[in-house]
């Protein structure tokens, strides 16, 4: 069939024309069709338009919704009416429905079932194997599902872009979705308690395993002895941080187990991957500050190893992106989060030396400084975005006290002394640590977050750091500072598991919806209308208004000749 009229119609036809109305291809575009089909001649005989051959340029462009042929009136009419409905699916409802099929995937027969969470549940074979069998409504459930669903659930599992956090995300941990965004995941119900269960919680477990650290060496420093501070206050944190250490892990790897395709977007995630070190850089915080009522003078090398080792994998992992130069370079992914990365380096070279391995720990403590280096002066240029931290942001900032001041106990530790390396380290945390007590007001007027946990423990570090000092150089001064660091870093510690237990009892707010996993792997944009639509359009008339007067003249020579 060509694009004119199929047949040479009577006189009294030419009122109504029916085109060919799919768009006219460039003879290039037509050349490259490929195959052409030819009419059988007892089929068509006596038909001589029809016996000429078709090109199949069905295969080069999708089915239409109407029929091949159609007056050209109703042809307009159609395309209109086609329009109007994209431009009307292209709002975007702040709903949090409009992506993971909660408006079409999930909707059958007119009525919209509960948010469906199975895009981030574990795809195990044992989930597979119960599928082998579906029941008659889940059948027609699929069939009732549109074309395309399929792709948002498959999307939702993909790794997204580091670039693409930064970009749809805010707050103090990229937890907040901004408000041109929309997740995938309904936001007007409450989610499971493991989708709502965040890595970001073993920050917990480092504020309070730095607090047996802290308490440790009040009671056993020659320079606190005035003090007389009883053990068993560190025996006492020491088992409380491995109770919530034990409980943090059991629920994430709950977590881990029923909804990996969630822990996979945590990995991802520019801030949270660095939780990821959190785990082992605890263990080696209660190895380090064990009371010494349940452990020897001296530790086993096996510890050392048991918790160094899968850091220093996933070290490898992490720092082999940065220096690789791809997506998730260091100056694309650097936040004040990146130090939980580099202190477990000194935090490892501490236990290595309780251990009696040297070599190690100066090797690790190298590789800890070197990156810290880097990642200081990234940080100090804001390479990843050159606009100014809001508000909300600035509590992070603590983070930058975390990695001197463990590199000068860690210094100290392997020597045997607090020398000029050591007070070097110990001098930059100090600094830093004033030139954010001088600045409270940047600490004021936020909401309670698990998150803050995280910016504790910096500040006990820099409270053990003071106190090594105070023993290498005892004085009024060394000792008072010492003293006033470690209350700070106690009250905080107190206060913030007084509003963990509140929010989490009490008020139950401790655990909101974690919008940051939900987040689209592409922000929706409008789409572009075809530019050459309407030039097509124009061409369909132009050839319909050549068909009809060829089709004239034909039937007036006719005419003539009768």
């Amino acid at each position: 069939m060509n694009n004119g009229a199929t047949a040479t119609p009577p006189r009294n036809a030419f009122q109504t024309h029916f085109l060919d109305i799919h768009e006219v291809l460039h003879e290039d575009e037509e050349e490259e069709g490929g195959g052409v089909i030819k009419t059988d001649d007892n089929q068509v005989a006596g038909k001589k338009g029809l016996q000429k051959p078709i090109k199949l340029r069905e295969l080069k462009r999708p089915q239409r919704n109407f029929s091949r042929q159609v007056s050209l009136e109703t042809g307009f009419s159609v395309l209109d009416t086609e329009s109007k409905a994209k431009d009307e699916r292209k709002i975007l409802r702040r709903s949090g429905r409009s992506f993971g099929g909660f408006d079409s995937t999930n909707r059958v027969n007119g009525e919209a079932r509960k948010g469906d969470f199975n895009i981030f549940r574990t795809k195990s074979t044992l989930s597979k194997q119960n599928s082998l069998l579906p029941t008659r409504k889940e059948k027609e459930m699929e069939t009732q599902r549109p074309e395309g669903a399929t792709g948002l659930d498959e999307s939702a599992n993909k790794s997204v872009p580091a670039g693409r956090y930064f970009a749809a995300l805010r707050g103090p941990e990229l937890d907040q979705v901004k408000d041109y965004e929309d997740i995938l995941l309904p936001k007007d119900e409450i989610w499971p308690f493991l989708l709502r269960f965040p890595i970001n919680c073993f920050g917990i477990c480092l504020g309070l395993s730095s607090q047996a650290v802290l308490w440790r060496a009040l009671s056993t420093s020659p320079a606190t002895k005035f003090l007389h501070v009883t053990p068993f206050i560190n025996l006492f944190i020491w088992l409380l941080s491995l109770a919530v250490l034990v409980s943090v892990s059991i629920t994430y790897m709950l977590k881990c187990i029923h909804y990996f395709e969630a822990v996979k977007r945590e990995y991802f995630h520019p801030v949270r991957v660095n939780f990821f070190f959190a785990p082992w850089v605890v263990c080696m915080f209660l190895a380090i500050g064990i009371p010494p009522v349940l452990a020897p003078a001296k530790l086993h090398p096996a510890v050392w190893c048991a918790f160094m080792g899968p850091y220093f994998l996933l070290e490898l992992k992490i720092y082999g992106q940065w220096l690789s130069g791809g997506k998730r370079r260091l100056c694309k992914v650097a936040n004040p989060s990146s130090h939980l990365s580099v202190v477990g380096n000194f935090v490892g070279a501490i236990l290595a030396s309780k251990v009696g391995w040297m070599e190690p720990a100066k090797f690790l403590w190298s590789i800890g400084f070197a990156h810290y280096l880097v990642v200081f002066v990234t940080l100090y240029q804001r390479l990843p975005t050159s606009e100014t931290l809001p508000k909300e942001l600035h509590p992070v900032y603590s983070m930058f006290i975390a990695a001197p001041s463990a590199a000068s106990i860690a210094w100290g530790s392997i020597y045997g002394e607090f020398d000029g390396c050591s007070r070097t380290c110990f001098f930059i945390a100090l600094f830093l640590y004033i030139s954010l007590v001088v600045r409270i007001n940047f600490f004021t007027g936020f909401r309670f977050s698990v998150a803050w946990w995280s910016y504790t423990f910096p500040m006990t570090t820099a409270s053990v750091a003071t106190i090594k000092y105070a023993e290498q150089v005892p004085s009024v001064i060394s000792k008072g500072l010492a003293l006033s660091l470690s209350f700070m870093s106690s009250a905080m510690v107190s206060v913030l598991f007084v509003s963990t237990l509140l929010h989490a009892f009490v008020w139950k707010t401790l655990f909101p919806n974690d919008l940051a996993i939900a987040i689209t792997k592409q922000r929706p944009i409008k789409e572009k209308k075809p530019f050459k639509k309407a030039y097509d359009i124009k061409r369909w008339t132009k050839q319909a208004l050549t068909k009809n007067n060829s089709g004239e003249k034909q039937c007036n020579g006719e005419n003539k000749v009768a």
